[in-house]
């Protein structure tokens, strides 16, 4: 058993662990003391973000390809999962089983759309792709900010049900640990593998015969869908939904999350998006009128220095020295003396390959008398 536990890599748990563990600690906190419900809307934000952050590394960070229509996904989540829910609260309730069927609706329109928009969009790459996409996004904000006012409320947008705020929080990060498990399992199986193969090199993945068609499908139907489950979740948080919210910033915002976590980053992007959903809080109470602009060039401003940071060579040293891998390596694995190891690994003499040196060296190789050298070949023989 101690074995068993020995060969599991924690590091692959660790977001798991602390999002649980936060997860529990918010649990006794709402049912022991009167939490304040402006703590319990920062922490629905977190959670949407953290979903909407890690989604969009799945195809930005692991898959390669820059998609700026991840607001797009989550607005249609928002709408449509928002109005089911509201059509179904006279039947149903507003209970978990709504909020459910809600969350499921929402992710599967958005696949169904993450498919559509992916099948001609994924022809393209860089740039053009990330124009595609964020045409995608503008036209779906557009579609429902020019709805009728029975359907979708138009430009001044809908009322959805509200969930009750002190159990909204705790379902959002269940749904933060559903999708950590269903992303994270997704990258170390093979299909993730072909996923970082299509990304490194897309002509070397296609010639060992991985369908590259489909795993960018598949990148883009995952991200989607969990886009969606977060705009339904966000409806939920919300006493009324405006398309206006689901605009290019706020696809950039999302970007922003992942770039700073670090591409390919899963914990990276846990990290970044509650710092940035933090510092939006006390900026949207600090930063009011003319001064909101200043959101925008704070995002800018992140970019351009995370962008010089990671592609400047003359920093090249410093970042291989100062990382979070070498100061996690430092603390959880530190290299032991090998003078002071006992087990078997310091042991050579336990090893049946091992040549000793001392009866090496003192091997003596004689050579008889009457052995004479090899004659020189003939040039009939070399024929």
């Amino acid at each position: 058993m101690s074995m068993r536990l020995k060969k599991i890599k924690w590091n692959h748990f660790i977001n798991y662990m602390v999002v649980g563990a936060a997860l529990i600690v918010f649990i006794v906190l709402s049912n022991t003391t009167n939490m304040a419900s402006s703590t319990q809307y920062l922490l629905e934000k977190i959670s949407i973000s953290i979903i909407l952050a890690v989604s969009l590394s799945l195809v930005v960070g692991f898959l390669g390809e820059l998609s700026l229509g991840h607001a797009g996904f989550m607005c249609l989540g928002a709408y449509l999962g928002g109005k089911l829910a509201s059509l179904l609260v006279p039947s149903l309730g507003n209970g978990v089983l709504t909020l459910v069927i809600s969350l499921l609706f929402g992710g599967a329109i958005a696949a169904v759309f993450g498919v559509i928009v992916a099948l001609p969009a994924l022809r393209l790459k860089g740039d053009y792709l990330a124009i595609v996409t964020l045409a995608f996004g503008e036209i779906v904000k557009s579609l429902f900010m020019n709805s009728s006012e029975s359907t979708f409320g138009g430009a001044i947008g809908f009322s959805t049900p509200r969930f009750d705020r002190n159990q909204l929080f705790i379902y959002g990060f269940v749904l933060v640990l559903i999708t950590l498990a269903v992303i994270q399992n997704l990258m170390r199986s093979k299909h993730g593998r072909a996923i970082t193969a299509i990304r490194d090199n897309e002509i070397a993945a296609r010639a060992t015969g991985i369908n590259v068609t489909k795993y960018k499908l598949l990148a883009f139907t995952v991200s989607a869908f969990f886009a969606g489950i977060a705009g339904v979740l966000y409806s939920y948080s919300q006493f009324t939904i405006q398309s206006a919210k689901f605009g290019y910033n706020y696809s950039i915002e999302i970007l922003v999350m992942v770039v700073l976590g670090g591409m390919g980053s899963i914990n990276g992007s846990i990290i970044a998006a509650t710092l940035i959903t933090f510092i939006n809080t006390k900026f949207a109470v600090l930063l009011t009128g003319d001064l909101a602009v200043l959101q925008n060039l704070l995002y800018a401003l992140i970019l351009i220095v995370i962008v010089i940071y990671s592609n400047a060579p003359g920093l090249k040293s410093f970042r291989e020295r100062v990382n979070i891998h070498r100061l996690w390596d430092a603390l959880f694995y530190r290299k032991k003396d090998p003078a002071r190891i006992t087990d078997d690994r310091a042991n050579w003499d336990r090893i049946p390959t091992k040549i000793k040196m001392d009866e090496l060296l003192s091997s003596e190789f004689k050579v008889s008398d009457d052995t004479e050298p090899d004659a020189p070949c003939k040039k009939e023989d070399r024929k």
